[in-house]
């Protein structure tokens, strides 16, 4: 059996204004990393080993928290693709109903922003990641399908795009059997899928732990590769 813990990255300017962000690479804003700079792991999960979404937000939560450690990056744990609303506000998209906009618990598994991700389509890859947490897995899947790729917000507010970099980075080599303690920062969107699997949410209704800022989501990994609830259910405060 592995322990999981799953923590959101900390504060953005995006965050802030109440915009979508997906697979934009929003930097932490300075108040965000004074924050994260101020706190602690609680004691069990600061020799685990460290995992991250590649956006920089996420990479550089896990850096803050813990100096010096190495971090295994993945695509298959980046945030959900919000398509043509990333970049838009939620509060904005609610309020045109042209948009077709949805509250989270109106979703149901395969609730898809345009031109994005559903719910299930991360499940399949983070289910995948796991896979291959556990021991004598296979470690070659493929990260992400074809032709996916993660939009870089520029200076100028544009997005950019790499024409020579179709396909995301392989992913680092996942220290399966190193250690049975796992920490993995990530985006919200993929945090609720992880939720929903081990609480058995499909999306519908109000969800069974809402993700809070600077909480560890503790979970296990079973043999079988099914996700469990662990520790509180409303999180492990960092200090």
């Amino acid at each position: 059996m592995i322990r999981l813990a799953f923590l959101r990255h900390g504060v953005t300017g995006w965050n802030r204004e109440g915009r979508i962000q997906g697979r934009t690479d929003i930097p932490l804003d300075p108040e965000g990393r004074d924050r994260l700079a101020s706190l602690t792991l609680p004691e069990p999960w600061r020799d685990a080993t460290l995992h991250a979404s590649p956006l920089s937000r996420a990479v550089e939560t896990a850096t803050l928290l813990v100096p010096g450690r190495p971090v295994h990056t993945d695509p298959r744990l980046i945030e959900m693709d919000w398509g043509a609303w990333e970049g838009l506000r939620g509060l904005d998209l609610r309020a045109a109903p042209a948009s077709g906009y949805r509250d989270l618990e109106h979703w149901g598994w395969d609730f898809r922003p345009p031109g994005g991700e559903s719910p299930a389509d991360v499940r399949e890859r983070l289910t995948g990641w796991l896979e291959n947490l556990l021991p004598l897995s296979p470690q070659t899947q493929s990260p992400l399908p074809p032709g996916e790729r993660v939009r870089v917000r520029g200076s100028r507010g544009k997005d950019s795009r790499d024409s020579h970099a179709t396909h995301p980075p392989h992913p680092d080599p996942l220290p399966g059997g190193e250690r049975e303690t796992h920490l993995v920062v990530t985006h919200i969107g993929v945090i609720r899928v992880a939720l929903a699997l081990a609480w058995g949410w499909d999306f519908r209704g109000p969800p069974p732990v809402p993700v809070k800022r600077h909480r560890l989501y503790a979970m296990t990994l079973t043999a079988d590769g099914t996700l469990h609830p662990a520790g509180r259910k409303e999180g492990e405060r960092l200090s």
